[in-house]
C-alpha cells in the first residue's frame, strides 16, 4: 500500500525545539546576543553631538525606540535621542523645527536601503543641511544602494546582516549603536539578551514559558485570536508598539496547507486602558487572551501627599502611597477581576526593574516566543509578502 497525505498534527514541544535548534544556524537574531561590541562604544565614544536623530520606519526604528523610551527617565543619558519615521508633513516641520542642525547626527537606517519614507526624510535634511561624514552614520546592509551612498561620500556605515530580519534586529547595530552614543549600557542589554537565550536552549524558565504560551496560542486560535499586551507602565509604551509589529508581521501568514494564519496583537497602557478598553475584555466577547506586564522596582519614591481637600476626605487612605505601589495594586487588582470570571486566559510577566537587562531579556523572550508560535503554525516568521505588495505598488503609483 502507498500512502500520500499533507496533514500536520500538532508538533510535538521536543520537535519544536529540534526545529529552533537548526534555525539557529542560519536566522541571524538568535545570535545578535554574542555580538562584538566594540566598534560600536568606540564609534560612540568620538560622537561630538548632542542631538541623535535616526531616520528609518517600522524595524529600523521601533525596538530603539522602546527601550530608549523604557530608561530615558532613570539613566543619566549624555545626549537626546529623536526618531524620523513618517513622511507625515506636519509631524516632519515640527520635529526638525525644534533641533539645532548643526549640532545633530543624522543615523539613516534602512535594511533594503531603498526604504521609500526613509530615503524621502533623509533627501528632505539634505535640502536644510549638508549630511557629510561628521554628521551622518548610514546602518544598512552590505551591498544596498543606501550603503554604494555611505561609500560614495566616505560616510561611516555598519552593517546590517542578511540574515536578520528588519523586527527582530534592535540587538545588532540597528539598535545597539543609537543606544550606545546616548548612553545606554549595550553590554547590559546584550546581558540581558543571553540570559534568555541560555534558559531557552537549557530548557529552563524561558524555554518552559515560551513553549507552554505559544502552544496555547496556537492550540486555542480559534476561539482566543487576540492577543492584548497590558503594560503596567507608560514606559512601556515604546514595548506595545515594537511588539505589535513583531506579532503582526511575523504571524500574519498563510501556513503550508494555504490556510489563512495569524493572532491580532493589541498593545494596552495599565492603568490608562483600565478606564476604557478593559471594558471590552470583560464583558466583551471572549476572544482575547491578556498579558499583563509589570514593573517590580520603579526605581522612584514619588508618593501622593498626606493632605486633605476638602470634600475627597474619603479618599485619605490613599495618602502617603508611593506611586509605584500604587500602579502594581492596580495591576494586581486588574488581574484577580480577570481570574475571578475564570474565563479569560491570563498570564503575568513580572520585570526586576528599569534597567538594560530587564527590557532586553522582556523583548529577546518575544522574539522567541514568535519564533515557536510560527514552528506551531507551520509559517515562515521572517518574511512579509503582505507588505511587499504594497511596496510595488506604491512605486508604481510614483513612478507614474
Amino acid at each position: 500500500m502507498k500512502y500520500q497525505h499533507n496533514f500536520n498534527p500538532t508538533i510535538s514541544d521536543d520537535d519544536v525545539f529540534g526545529e529552533i535548534v537548526k534555525e539557529r544556524e542560519f536566522i541571524g537574531y538568535y545570535n545578535l546576543a554574542f555580538a562584538d561590541t566594540s566598534e560600536y562604544k568606540k564609534y560612540a565614544s568620538q560622537v561630538k553631538q548632542q542631538n541623535i536623530v535616526v531616520i528609518g520606519i517600522g524595524g529600523s526604528t521601533l525596538g530603539t525606540y522602546a527601550i530608549y523610551k523604557f530608561l530615558k527617565h532613570s539613566k543619566d543619558l549624555t545626549k537626546k535621542l529623536y526618531f524620523l519615521e513618517t513622511t507625515d508633513p506636519i509631524d516632519i516641520k515640527s520635529k526638525v523645527k525644534n533641533l539645532d542642525l548643526g549640532d545633530t547626527l543624522f543615523i539613516v537606517i534602512s535594511k533594503s536601503g531603498t526604504t521609500i519614507e526613509t530615503v524621502a526624510i533623509f533627501k528632505y535634511i539634505n535640502s536644510l543641511i549638508k549630511c557629510d561624514k561628521d554628521n551622518t552614520l548610514v546602518i544598512t546592509e552590505s551591498d544596498s544602494k543606501l550603503n554604494e551612498y555611505a561609500v560614495a561620500n566616505n560616510i561611516k556605515s555598519f552593517e546590517i546582516p542578511k540574515n536578520v530580519g528588519g523586527r527582530f534586529s534592535v540587538f545588532s547595530a540597528v539598535g545597539l549603536v543609537p543606544l550606545a552614543i546616548v548612553g545606554i549600557d549595550i553590554d547590559e542589554l546584550l546581558g540581558g539578551a543571553k540570559s534568555v537565550y541560555d534558559s531557552f536552549f537549557s530548557k529552563g524558565d524561558s524555554y518552559e514559558r515560551v513553549l507552554k504560551k505559544s502552544r496555547f496560542f496556537v492550540e486555542y486560535k480559534n476561539s482566543f485570536n487576540i492577543n492584548v499586551v497590558f503594560s503596567y507602565s507608560s514606559r512601556l509604551e515604546g514595548f506595545n508598539k515594537w511588539y505589535i509589529q513583531l506579532w503582526g508581521e511575523s504571524l500574519g501568514k498563510v501556513d503550508i496547507n494555504a490556510t489563512r494564519q495569524g493572532l491580532t496583537p493589541i498593545g494596552i497602557i495599565g492603568p490608562i486602558d483600565q478606564h476604557s478598553f478593559l471594558q471590552l475584555i470583560v464583558e466583551g466577547r471572549r476572544d482575547k487572551t491578556v498579558t499583563v506586564i509589570k514593573v517590580n522596582d520603579f526605581q522612584n519614591n514619588l508618593k501622593i501627599p498626606n493632605i486633605d481637600l476638602k470634600g475627597l476626605e474619603e479618599l485619605n487612605y490613599i495618602n502617603d502611597i508611593e506611586f509605584s505601589y500604587l500602579i502594581n495594586k492596580q495591576a494586581d487588582a486588574t488581574i484577580e477581576s480577570i481570574n475571578n470570571l475564570e474565563d479569560i486566559p491570563c498570564d503575568v510577566m513580572t520585570i526586576d526593574g528599569v534597567s538594560e537587562r530587564s527590557i532586553a531579556s522582556l523583548m529577546y523572550e518575544y522574539e522567541f516566543l514568535t519564533s515557536v508560535c510560527a514552528k506551531f503554525m507551520y509559517i515562515n516568521a521572517y518574511d512579509q509578502p503582505g507588505v511587499e505588495a504594497g511596496k510595488i505598488i506604491l512605486k508604481q503609483k510614483l513612478k507614474k
